[in-house]
């Protein structure tokens, strides 16, 4: 098994292909701590290697986010074995119910469902696939028809990373604005 490495926009991030599905269609899956990786086999066994973060499972890559402190001379050869280790033994990389829907249960009415709808449109086509390349991902979570304030949620390289803030106000928020004019801003949540 050959797994290539690509930096990303984060310093701290490395984006690793195995050349397989990970989360394939149950995904994306951020794993901000420990704590937080029972549903998945390879997120637990990616935790132990010292140094290690943060773990994001996309579609066909693994991100991982070290310690700022740590070197990935060290990190990234340990993180190589588990990823080779984990698929070799022919392992699940989650527990199929541990997949859940990124949005918050929110109905939305009347004008307001069409205003979801055309964010949630721009996301999926013209927002996500840009930050998968990257490493990360970015989802929605709610709009507020009142204010006009978009919440996403920044997950994977795009997490603590130091360019998401240009990325969300320059990048993200310039484009909703441009093509769904109720929207006024856009914020991270956390």
């Amino acid at each position: 098994m050959f797994i290539q490495t690509e930096a990303t926009p984060n310093p701290d991030t490395v984006k690793f292909l195995p050349g397989i599905p990970v989360a394939g269609y149950l995904g994306p899956f951020d794993y901000p701590d420990a704590a937080s990786a029972r549903s998945s086999l390879l997120a637990r066994a990616l935790f132990q290697v010292d140094g290690v973060e943060r773990v994001f499972l996309g579609s066909d890559f693994v991100s991982i986010s070290k310690e700022a402190a740590r070197d990935w001379k060290h990190v990234k050869p340990m993180v190589l074995a588990a990823i080779m280790d984990h698929f070799m033994a022919g392992l699940p990389v989650v527990d199929e119910d541990a997949a859940s829907s990124d949005a918050d249960d929110i109905t939305y009415e009347g004008a307001a469902a069409e205003i979801v709808e055309e964010i949630r449109e721009l996301i999926e086509t013209r927002v996500r696939p840009a930050v998968a390349q990257d490493g990360g991902d970015i989802t929605f979570r709610r709009f507020d028809p009142e204010t006009g304030i978009v919440h996403l949620t920044m997950r994977g390289a795009c997490a603590g990373c130091p360019s998401s803030t240009m990325t969300l106000k320059q990048g993200i928020e310039n484009m909703l604005r441009t093509y769904v004019p109720e929207v006024t801003a856009v914020e991270a949540e956390l």
